[in-house]
């Protein structure tokens, strides 16, 4: 990259994904003239808001594309870090430096960073400060060069390309949606975990981890729920800004004692209590924000998804990436519609799974939705994309990690070779676990073959247990609405009962129901 690169046009919308990508193509040119705190600052801030866009719209979208952007723009986004944090410190300094160790502490509107007044003492009154700076100085020139290096690597021209294609896969999401109040709720009880524990010690790692925490909160907020945003965007910046600036003195004390710039022990007995009065002040008012019954916490999470709601969303967020990979989707539901019939048809018959019958039923839920996820990689071998695929997806808020990590095992076997417990992904696992996701791999592999011609054409069953006098036996008896003995379906079905009927100890036999006879008929 060289700074006589033609510039970026300007985007004329100031929202939006496409926005925030020519804006970084923009910001890129400032930072190359003048790398100072302000474009420095812009540059970072337009990269994140492309990461986070992307964080988002990859929950729902499993284009590849989303995490190499994200992947670029987190490259150069942490390169200006140091910069950025150099440039921070110093800011920080030259604010906040003591004239003498008699001064009095500045009041916390003083201490704001955002606004700083002209009454807190200059550094310059200050020897410790004047060494700070000096090491900073020199810190900052070379970060420059490594901000440089760093633009002149960026792939603008991949850049600009992500710029068409990625708001147009975007569009498909309407902002505001619930499946967007699901993200947030996500990331609301992410960060509420780490507020407990941050509040249990207070320590540097638990509050910067907090932090980080609210910050992916609220960009979710801020730019999928614009009447949210709307209504909380000050408090969720006051929050984040101070928790930022508790950050910022944790660094800030930790530089200046590893550089060793206090001249004597009263210089850094004097930084110490004001760098700890200043922290204590912002925790505090973070504390007086967020906790009680009328937190922010609380407020937020009112207006999120509640009770069932919050499932049933999770389950259309796993159906809306499933359908993004699958080549046919609606097969796939069939499959599941058929093996929850199988399911609750043996449950009828006395038949339980070897783990708790709800865990069973959403493993097995799961597995029939997203067995051919892995079709999107190719057919050969589908069965074992799928599994690494499915692993790789996590449990959104409101799944068991559990039910769904036996689920990718279950759709693991759905077709390819029968399970035994000596395969190397069952051989590890409980006997329990081994037994049940045998258990339900049988079932979807039945459910899978019922709908093997991807047709539609058996849809309802039922389920019976019958007596088979010659040898006093029972057998399984399943009639299939619109299941035809002679069709290639029935060949399938016939290789593919074999494994149920081994979990069950007792043969199936399918049939379609009798012709319903006319009354006309029956006279």
């Amino acid at each position: 990259m060289s700074s006589s690169t033609t510039p970026a046009p300007r985007a004329r919308k100031t929202t939006g994904l496409r926005y925030w990508m020519l804006r970084v193509l923009q910001e890129c040119e400032h930072v190359f003239a003048d790398f100072s705190p302000d474009p420095v600052h812009d540059l970072r801030v337009s990269l994140r808001r492309c990461r986070s866009l992307a964080d988002g719209l990859m929950a729902l979208d499993p284009d590849p594309n989303w995490k190499a952007m994200k992947k670029a723009g987190k490259r150069l986004f942490q390169r200006l870090g140091a910069l950025r944090d150099v440039q921070v410190m110093m800011e920080r300094v030259e604010t906040h430096g003591e004239a003498d160790a008699s001064s009095a502490l500045p009041s916390s509107e003083q201490l704001s960073v955002s606004a700083p007044d002209d009454s807190i003492p200059h550094s310059s009154a200050d020897p410790a400060a004047q060494t700070l700076l000096k090491i900073l100085s020199a810190r900052e020139r070379e970060q420059k060069q490594e901000a440089r290096a760093a633009l002149e690597e960026f792939d603008r021209k991949q850049w600009r390309q992500w710029s068409n294609t990625l708001p147009a896969r975007a569009a498909h999401f309407r902002a505001g949606s619930a499946l967007f109040k699901h993200l947030a709720l996500e990331r609301w009880t992410a960060a509420r975990e780490l507020h407990n524990r941050a509040l249990r010690n207070r320590s540097q790692v638990a509050l910067h981890a907090l932090r980080i925490g609210i910050k992916r909160f609220r960009y979710i907020v801020e730019n999928f729920l614009p009447a949210e945003h709307k209504a909380w965007s000050n408090d969720l910046k006051e929050i984040q800004d101070l928790l930022g600036e508790v950050h910022d003195l944790d660094v800030l004390w930790a530089t200046a004692v590893s550089c060793q710039v206090f001249p004597d022990a009263d210089s850094r007995q004097r930084w110490r209590e004001r760098i700890v009065a200043e922290r204590t002040q912002r925790v505090e008012r973070y504390r007086a924000k967020m906790v009680g019954e009328n937190s922010l916490w609380r407020i937020w999470r009112a207006a999120l998804p509640q009770g069932k709601q919050i499932q049933l969303l999770a389950t259309r967020r796993m159906k809306l990436w499933a359908n993004s990979l699958d080549p046919d989707f609606p097969h796939s539901e069939r499959v599941a519609s058929l093996a929850l019939q199988l399911y609750f048809g043996l449950l009828a018959t006395g038949w339980q799974p070897a783990v708790e019958a709800s865990s069973a039923r959403s493993s097995l839920l799961a597995a029939a939705l997203l067995h051919d996820v892995g079709k999107s990689k190719g057919e050969k071998g589908h069965h074992k994309t799928s599994f690494e695929l499915i692993r790789a997806y996590g449990a959104p808020l409101g799944w068991n990690p559990a039910d769904l990590q036996r689920a990718a095992l279950v759709a693991r076997f759905h077709s390819g070779s029968l399970p035994t417990r000596k395969h190397k992904t069952l051989r590890d696992l409980l006997p329990d676990e081994q037994k049940a996701t045998i258990q339900l791999a049988a079932v979807l592999r039945l459910a899978n073959a019922l709908d093997a011609a991807h047709d539609g054409h058996i849809r309802r069953l039922q389920i019976e247990n019958i007596q088979i006098k010659a040898k006093g036996n029972e057998a399984l008896v399943i009639t299939a609405e619109g299941y035809n003995p002679s069709s290639s379906t029935a060949q399938t079905i016939a290789a593919e009962r074999h494994l149920l009927e081994t979990v069950l100890r007792r043969p199936i036999i399918l049939k379609a129901p009798r012709p319903q006879r006319s009354v006309a008929a029956s006279k």
